[in-house]
């Protein structure tokens, strides 16, 4: 990687240095085309973000949140209360690659084979693979659907608890699932230890595995600049419109293509700046339609509701002493809790919705969790007995949302509505996973360990459980689907992730998904940068 420098002027100009723009341009740099790289926050050169055990304090004290999340709040969700859910995103290198559970899970194989049926040529699950192979340094090394040398690494959890075995094999007993070796190879259905983009107490996020970690003459890194618009001459997009911390504005000129990688929220964003949206709603924002798309449609996220249960086996306490007394050992001698993520167990398993596929995912980590939820931008206190807390997790909702502009100012945050729970089934599928979680519990082989139910409490059931979901349930931080991928008039971008209507330019992140996968989506977030960075050398 280049040192920043102020470079008006190259071939490709990548906006976003997150999950997805840090693959995008290392590779387009490594073809040996000039690259700038584009990013509204700052250096990831920290503990906070190379640890992976810091995403508890990370997440939780707001005086550290603010320095690296943007602060966006959905819009009242109707279906659930009316409540504003925080929306986490990295404002930082690497974007939320460098702030989020470094939990590695691809998805299921079926989710990708169904895009490709919908046209999407060049995206199915034999062909991504190929993709995922380049970037990961898998532990267990290459096989025929993992892979080694790649600039990712991926272990799995070294330091399970007690508690989060007994869980994993009393949902074998109970769900009649098996136990996993690897969730992200042939199949993704029972329990399995989580992997994580992290090793020997490294985050691997985007930005430590294509940026720090190679050596890009011909890329030029410039952060602190908000992209106000995209330059479209014609129906060609040139460049870009930044603004610096001063309130300077420049252009940056793109010889070849503009590439977008500014997530799930910024991509469509800076997409309707630029003229290019349904052009109803430009016009009531005082732009000019440049291409009439359906930008900002198709928002959809995964959903989980915690449940929390009292377990001395889970070993770890949710309060400052704690943390402390742990990184005074990792900074001594090493070998503490803050060298793994806070998640260590995973499932993948059905409800009685679910139709091909595992409709369920259970996340299960060893420490209590804030109760009702973590709306207010406050420190929430946890319980401080050891607490093992499992998540019923919505993986295909069903609900569909919209992102629109608030106002034609670039540093103003978008209106986003998931419309959450908006679709019954979507709380269906949640209430029976809590249930299907309480039975898990009941089972001999965990609760002679269990000292009982702490959240929400086993005396919440039927419709008082219903309630409570719409109180408790929020965001895992999945958002996806914004300038959805396609062949028909419902697409922003076509299966090279072309936007329709305009030449030069093209989005690579989570918000081309048509569907969102079955499973945390920074890996294929990654994926979908390596994957563009294919079509342009390719094309």
């Amino acid at each position: 990687m280049s040192k920043q420098n102020p470079v008006d002027a190259a071939d490709y100009v990548v906006v976003g240095a997150g999950s997805a723009g840090c693959a995008v341009a290392a590779r387009l740099a490594e073809s040996g085309a000039s690259v700038i790289l584009l990013e509204a926050g700052g250096s990831d050169d920290k503990t906070l973000f190379k640890m992976p055990g810091m995403i508890g304090p990370m997440h939780s004290v707001p005086q550290l949140k603010k320095l690296v999340d943007w602060g966006y709040y959905t819009t009242p969700q109707q279906h659930a209360l009316g409540r504003k859910v925080p929306q986490t995103r990295g404002k930082v290198l690497g974007g939320s690659s460098s702030v989020n559970g470094m939990l590695w899970v691809r998805g299921n194989r079926a989710n990708y084979d169904s895009w490709a049926a919908d046209g999407n040529t060049g995206w199915s699950a034999d062909e991504v693979n190929d993709v995922y192979k380049r970037i990961e340094d898998f532990e267990d090394g290459n096989n025929e659907f993992r892979g080694a040398g790649g600039p990712i690494k991926v272990t799995r959890h070294t330091q399970p608890t007690e508690a989060s075995e007994r869980f994993r094999d009393a949902a074998v007993d109970t769900l009649g699932v098996p136990v996993l070796d690897d969730y992200n190879g042939r199949s993704q259905e029972g329990i399995s230890t989580f992997q994580q983009s992290a090793s020997n107490g490294l985050r691997y996020s985007s930005s430590r595995g294509y940026l720090h970690n190679g050596s890009h003459p011909t890329l030029s890194l410039q952060t602190g600049l908000t992209v106000a618009r995209i330059v479209i001459e014609g129906t060609r997009a040139t460049g870009v419109e930044v603004i610096d911390k001063s309130k300077n504005r420049r252009t940056v000129r793109a010889g070849r293509e503009v590439i977008v990688s500014a997530g799930v929220f910024g991509s469509p964003q800076l997409l309707m700046l630029s003229g290019i949206g349904h052009a109803d709603h430009l016009a009531e924002q005082g732009i000019s339609t440049l291409a009439d798309l359906p930008v900002g449609d198709n928002l959809h996220d995964h959903l989980f509701v915690p449940t929390t249960w009292l377990m001395p086996s889970a070993k770890h306490r949710g309060i400052p002493t704690y943390y402390a007394r742990g990184m005074a050992k990792q900074m001594t001698r090493g070998g503490s809790f803050l060298e793994n993520s806070v998640f260590e167990t995973v499932g993948f398993v059905r409800t009685s919705l679910a139709t091909d596929v595992p409709d369920l995912q259970i996340h299960v980590l060893p420490w209590a969790y804030p109760s009702p939820n973590q709306d207010e931008p406050v420190f929430h206190k946890v319980d401080r007995r050891p607490a093992l807390t499992v998540m019923s997790t919505l993986i295909y909702p069903r609900s569909r949302g919209t992102l629109r502009l608030a106002s034609n100012d670039p540093t103003a945050a978008p209106l986003i509505d998931f419309n959450y729970l908006a679709e019954d089934a979507d709380l269906q599928v949640l209430q029976e996973g809590v249930e299907m979680i309480r039975d898990v519990m009941a089972n001999a082989k965990i609760a002679q360990a269990c000292d009982g139910e702490l959240h929400p409490g086993s005396g919440v059931t039927g419709t008082g459980l219903r309630d409570e979901i719409r109180n408790r349930a929020t965001t895992v931080y999945h958002g996806v689907g914004s300038c959805r991928m396609g062949v028909d008039e419902r697409a922003v971008v076509d299966p090279e992730l072309r936007v329709r209507g305009i030449d030069g330019l093209r989005v690579a992140d989570a918000s081309i998904m048509p569907n969102i996968v079955g499973g945390n989506t920074n890996a294929p977030s990654i994926m979908i940068g390596e994957k563009c960075a294919d079509l342009v050398v390719g094309g």
